[in-house]
């Protein structure tokens, strides 16, 4: 099979550092393209993903975070570009309503952010051919009149997750932005006696006022900033931990944050928002609780649960392979129903470099 794959433009595939949609495309990616089938991907320039990628795209700027005509043009690019695959994957907001009119082949969908009203307008203009994927089951219970055709958790390459050996503090990885729940993972850790390290994105004005005016003041001898972390020095973090904690204030579709530290063999001490129920399964590789002084209670004995069954439940539920397997399924039960366009592809008629960027398989540039 031949699977176009589209990322959104803001941030290479994978990322240098933060960015859990980007980990993912790079993971589904490698996944596919290990199992056989020709991958191709649209992704910022800079993108290193080892698979077939289309070129002419600039290099991210994520200075130009949700700016319209930057993932318009990057759009139009990109399904001008797979007019030659089977099925198309889009990660990106605005993908689906474009499709009507640029894409010759079956989109699917991947809905990365909350059933937000917004999402819900834009999602519902599009045509009854359109195919969404959620990515918790949560997620997909909000998604109204939008028809979800499957849910499919994300995953992990396990075997590429080192196993930590534990530690005495805690740790904390996301973006600093008050939905994450930084603060409160402040106040757990203060409460529980245990010194918290913090690894958190912080490249946007709001993210820099955010620090600047609520975090920092409330830093001190028990929390620690470290900054924004590279994939190697964030497993490193967590594995050297006895807890991530994860007091989400939002209902998250999907936290990779909590496997990828399950994955290391730390346990996850969480607030029972959106997807965090389908991941953590308390007394067994973490506890859930809305209040802090029980979280606390909960950090102090995090330390108590077995590292290798927290790995272990990774392993069972949440590998990359599997998450391949289902979308790979997904995708021949449309193809079977025979070859259908999702829109004219008016726009597929633009004029774009035909060559590919020459790469090495999937399997030889990861090992």
């Amino acid at each position: 099979m031949r699977i176009g794959i589209i990322a959104p433009p803001w941030i290479p595939i994978p990322p240098t550092a933060y960015g859990g949609i980007e980990s993912f495309i790079d993971m589904l990616a490698v996944e596919l393209a290990e199992a056989g089938h020709d991958v191709v991907l649209a992704a910022s320039g800079d993108s290193t993903c080892p698979v077939e990628r289309l070129p002419g795209f600039p290099a991210a700027d994520p200075a130009a975070i949700g700016t319209t005509s930057a993932e318009l043009r990057h759009l139009i690019r990109a399904y001008a570009g797979l007019d030659d695959v089977d099925v198309i994957v889009d990660n990106t907001l605005g993908g689906p309503v474009l499709a009507r009119s640029a894409a010759r082949r079956p989109v699917v969908t991947i809905v990365h952010s909350p059933f937000e009203d917004v999402v819900l307008e834009l999602f519902g203009a599009t045509g009854p051919e359109m195919t969404f994927v959620a990515i918790s089951h949560h997620q997909a219970s909000t998604s109204r009149h939008i028809r979800v055709s499957e849910v499919i958790h994300h995953g992990i390459r396990v075997q590429d997750v080192p196993v930590g050996p534990g530690g005495d503090d805690a740790c904390f990885v996301g973006r600093m932005h008050p939905a994450k729940g930084l603060l409160e993972a402040i106040r757990v850790a203060e409460l529980a006696g245990i010194r918290l390290r913090i690894a958190a994105k912080m490249r946007e004005p709001l993210e820099q006022a955010y620090f600047d005016e609520v975090v920092r003041p409330a830093l001190g001898s028990n929390a620690e900033y470290v900054g924004e972390l590279s994939t190697e020095e964030k497993y490193e973090l967590t594995g050297a931990s006895c807890a991530l904690l994860n007091p989400v204030q939002w209902d998250e579709p999907f936290g990779l944050v909590m496997i990828e530290a399950l994955a290391t063999g730390t346990p996850v001490v969480a607030t029972p928002r959106g997807s965090v129920p389908e991941i953590v399964q308390p007394g067994r590789n973490g506890f859930i609780d809305d209040d802090l002084h029980d979280l606390a209670a909960a950090l102090q004995q995090a330390r108590s649960l077995d590292r290798a069954t927290c790995r272990a439940g990774v392993e069972e539920r949440f590998t990359a392979a599997q998450m391949a397997q289902r979308y790979v399924a997904l995708f021949e039960r449309i193809l079977e129903k025979g070859p259908r366009r999702v829109g004219e592809g008016t726009l597929a008629a633009l004029p774009l470099e035909r060559s590919r960027v020459p790469l090495p398989n999937a399997r030889d540039a990861a090992s």
